[in-house]
């Protein structure tokens, strides 16, 4: 049995993860601002992670096996995060984003290591608190959080996620499934750029599965986490119209803004990391009929 600090993680995968850890006997603890409460019988800690002299009140004389990082949006927040924990947990683990690779375009699935964290310039000066600008700077964000974790002598064992595109779940809060399924249902336009690329996704149990995974897992660094099998638009509406009929009618943009899984550049991930380390992936052929049912709800009259 380990002692958990889940970070966030009240939502969609993070809940499953919380389930998950329970049911293997770990002790969890949640903390989070207090909008939402834990589940019963989990410990409760509230606290903004961006106040370091509150986490610093709210976790005193406390430590942890395992922390579990759902919310870290920005460097500065990673910083307040490696003072807190430096003596308060013997390992880290991040979840980050496939975003981090927002400057590839491989023909070929990237790879960990295409991504030096040693060359990432850290800037906690830039307006972070703004949520438009961390809207609009997410990948960069996660990219810069990285790599103040990743700085020389960490302070303790520490490991990004790198999740892949999310599907599954009736409590999809994104709305881009949904986004397709209304288009799709009315024989809308769907923007599309002329060279779509295709992409990795996963699973939302499977993410959450994978999260477990790692906190009883000793590797460091940097994992990208996804489903075998990469997924175009085209193979995802095709789905969408089993469920809710209509058409699915593309139309290419060279500029502009495009449809939530569409993609003019190649940033598929490669999971030989994950699987070499002992991890076993699905295809996304098995559950992505699953994960539209639950999302967008069978074919309704």
């Amino acid at each position: 049995m380990k002692d958990v600090l889940v970070i966030g993680g009240n939502r969609y995968f993070g809940k499953r993860l919380i389930a998950l850890l329970r049911e293997s006997g770990h002790r969890v603890t949640i903390l989070n601002r207090g909008s939402s409460g834990a589940p019963e019988g989990i410990e409760h800690l509230v606290a903004d992670r961006d106040d370091e002299a509150a986490l610093e009140s709210v976790l005193a004389g406390r430590s942890f096996d395992v922390v579990v990082d759902q919310v870290c949006y920005t460097p500065r927040q990673a910083e307040i995060a490696r003072r807190v924990f430096a003596a308060r947990t013997r390992r880290y683990v991040m979840t980050s984003t496939v975003e981090v690779y927002e400057y590839e375009d491989s023909a070929v699935p990237v790879t960990e290591d295409v991504l030096d964290l040693s060359t990432v310039t850290v800037d906690t000066g830039a307006a972070w608190d703004d949520p438009e600008f961390r809207e609009a700077h997410y990948g960069e964000g996660k990219r810069q959080a990285e790599a103040v974790f990743a700085a020389t002598v960490p302070p303790f064992a520490w490991t990004s996620v790198r999740v892949a595109h999310v599907l599954g779940g009736a409590d999809d809060f994104t709305g881009r499934l949904d986004h397709y399924a209304r288009r799709v249902r009315a024989g809308e336009r769907i923007a599309v750029p002329a060279v779509n690329r295709p992409a990795t996704y996963v699973y939302v149990e499977e993410i959450a599965a994978f999260l477990a995974w790692a906190v009883h897992a000793e590797f460091t660094g940097p994992v990208n986490a996804h489903s075998h099998g990469p997924l175009t638009t085209t193979e995802i509406c095709a789905e969408i119209e089993k469920r809710v009929g209509g058409r699915t009618v593309f139309q290419e943009v060279e500029v502009g803004e495009v449809s939530p899984f569409s993609f003019a550049r190649s940033y598929a991930m490669d999971n030989s990391r994950a699987v070499g380390l002992g991890y076993s992936f699905s295809h996304s052929s098995t559950w992505l009929a699953d994960a539209v049912a639950e999302t967008i709800g069978e074919v309704t009259e």
